[in-house]
């Protein structure tokens, strides 16, 4: 079915267009297909933005009658990885936003549509935590999907295997409801699978009594990059499970958002959370104290403010990024980051480069886990550029390759698909029989491909 049956076929329907579809040309439709990264002019054949599960129902089945097939999105972060979308119906969910939290289950129901800051604050007001991400307006579904990793991740693991049940919209326009007693093949696929195998409307997950962490930051001026980065790099792979942390080179805007001691500096930083009392975290974080940070502002802090301690961007911003996971930091690939990404780079990066600690829970398989049971990498490199025109995101692109090119001779084999902005293979997030695993599971559920994600999983032949 072209655009224009599909146009004629809903205008002379009944009943409205479920989802208040929208085809190109319509009224809204320019505002509602831009994503959170303003950089992708993604130009779906249609978009609709479904109220509840059963408008997805009837939009899941009206594509597959056309012959289009169906894409989820919830934020659009991740969209530069989903490709041309010129037969493709774009569902935004963002208005299946509803959030229930059952302190006394620690569980927490959210919309398909739900971001993380509207979680944090409800649960922390009943001396709870999720295992949100850094920023507080990436949306949970796509986060959990494809793993979810943030300042509890070495104590907790991944969001994904915190999630309990998933509601969605399977290719016969069927809503189920995947969890350990139903559907146990699709819910194994869905908690780290990322977004082949239907459309999700609701999540449900476990909180945890975290009403406090001591958190915070770490600043010293970019000058000081290699001694710092040597320092972290040594302590990171032994330090204990109960500290979660990131290493970040920034070239910070000076623009009012930022915190004055950090507006317009060159800087490296060191953020995280330690689940331990002031004591004991003060004692894992000497030695990177012991390196005279200028700027400490570690202290007890409301577990719902660690959703903000990143100070990632919110709202719709133009960037470009790369990824890398890498096996281990030794002296040359320190060297590598320094030379690319360091104070007599030249790079044009705000974040030339950023490192997560990985190991702990994330480095174990989890009991009872989905399909990424753990992270195989000892440290996950980003790197991020705004892109405020076609030049200056050219530039950008250019700058986060050279980091990520110089780092390849230190990656672990594998990729951590959430953070892989750009189309790729996804059989790089997974071992070959997960691999194998999650194709058959798509083949069962999509065999045709009615399906449209950002790192697909093909149906297995």
């Amino acid at each position: 079915m072209t655009t224009e049956t599909l146009r004629t076929d809903t205008a002379q329907a009944a009943t409205p267009r479920p989802g208040g579809l929208l085809l190109a040309g319509d009224p809204g439709y320019d505002a509602v297909r831009t994503p959170w990264n303003v950089t992708v002019d993604q130009r779906p054949a249609a978009v609709a933005h479904p109220a509840d599960a059963a408008e997805v129902a009837a939009l899941v089945r009206q594509a597959a009658a056309g012959r289009l097939r169906i894409a989820a999105q919830g934020t659009g972060h991740g969209a530069a990885a989903l490709g041309p979308l010129d037969d493709v119906v774009l569902l935004r969910t963002a208005r299946m936003n509803g959030v229930s939290i059952d302190a006394r289950a620690r569980r927490a129901r959210v919309g398909a549509g739900a971001r993380w800051l509207d979680v944090v604050e409800p649960a922390g007001a009943a001396g709870l935590a999720a295992l949100h991400g850094s920023s507080p307006d990436v949306g949970i579904a796509g986060y959990s999907l494809g793993g979810g990793m943030g300042w509890y991740a070495r104590r907790l693991g991944l969001q994904a295997n915190s999630v309990t049940a998933v509601e969605l919209v399977t290719a016969d326009g069927a809503l189920v409801r995947a969890d350990a007693e139903h559907e146990p093949d699709l819910f194994w696929a869905l908690r780290g699978g990322g977004g082949s195998f239907g459309v999700v409307t609701a999540l449900e997950f476990a909180l945890y009594p975290i009403p406090t962490a001591y958190a915070g930051l770490l600043a010293w001026d970019w000058r000081h990059a290699e001694r710092v980065l040597t320092r972290w790099a040594d302590w990171a792979p032994t330090a204990p499970d109960a500290v979660t942390t990131s290493l970040r080179l920034l070239q910070v805007p000076p623009i009012p958002e930022i915190p004055e001691p950090l507006r317009g500096r060159q800087l490296v930083v060191i953020d995280g959370a330690v689940l331990a009392d002031n004591p004991d975290a003060e004692r894992i974080l000497a030695p990177l104290r012991e390196l005279g940070p200028e700027l400490d502002t570690f202290t007890r802090l409301p577990a719902p403010a660690l959703v903000r301690l990143h100070m990632d961007p919110e709202g719709p911003t133009p960037v470009v990024s790369g990824s890398r996971m890498l096996a281990a930091l030794p002296p040359a690939a320190i060297g590598a980051i320094l030379d690319t990404a360091g104070p007599d780079s030249g790079t044009s990066l705000p974040v030339p480069a950023e490192l997560r600690q990985l190991g702990g829970a994330l480095g174990r398989p989890a009991p009872g886990a989905g399909a990424l049971s753990m992270v195989d990498g000892a440290f996950l490199l980003f790197t991020c550029g705004i892109a405020a025109s076609p030049e200056t995101a050219a530039h950008g692109l250019a700058d986060t390759r050279r980091v990520t090119d110089a780092l390849a001779p230190f990656a672990s084999g594998r990729e951590y698909l959430n953070f892989v902005d750009q189309p790729a293979d996804a059989a790089t997030g997974y071992d070959p029989a997960t691999w194998a695993r999650l194709r058959a599971i798509r083949a069962s559920v999509d065999p045709d491909g009615l399906f449209v994600a950002n790192h697909p999983v093909p149906p297995a032949a």
